[in-house]
């Protein structure tokens, strides 16, 4: 990290597809109706489980505006990922501003917890090690320990 922002390597191939999976969780977000598919339901979690009467409750006041929050963390995300492209050369890294790096831990968690759901991922992570989505969730976790790294030093811990 130097400067005024923390500064992350990736690869162009890397931005492409962490790109491609932004645009398919917005489109997630978009066009999924709340509680109709299981990944959406694991980013809106039941807050009072022993209460579903209360937890439905809670959901129905706060799930639109957690799930807008998660569409625009990941608007940020797309936003730094399409400034890879904007120089005349491609870079190796994305230099993020101290006010996105919260956006990103948010969207590389959210896409890792989608990701979880698909795979069957619950408490003890035992899917197919043969399903070529566990490598793309697994490398999201790589990502995302790079960005806590990064963080943390911004941070001066």
């Amino acid at each position: 990290m130097t400067g005024s922002g923390i500064h992350v390597p990736m690869q162009s191939i890397e931005a492409r597809h962490l790109a491609e999976l932004v645009e398919q969780f917005l489109d997630l977000l978009r066009e999924t109706e709340i509680g109709a598919d299981a990944a959406l339901n694991r980013l809106t979690p039941a807050v009072y489980p022993e209460d579903p009467d209360a937890s439905a409750e809670f959901a129905d006041a706060t799930s639109a505006d957690l799930l807008d929050r998660r569409a625009a963390d990941a608007r940020v995300v797309q936003a730094g990922l399409g400034s890879l492209g904007e120089e005349p050369e491609p870079r190796e890294e994305l230099v993020l501003a101290p006010s996105e790096v919260d956006a990103w831990l948010r969207t590389l968690a959210a896409l890792r917890l989608v990701i979880a759901s698909r795979l069957g991922i619950e408490d003890d992570p035992a899917p197919d090690p043969d399903d070529p989505r566990l490598g793309v969730y697994e490398w999201l976790g790589y990502r995302l320990d790079l960005l806590v790294e990064a963080a943390d030093e911004l941070d001066g811990v």
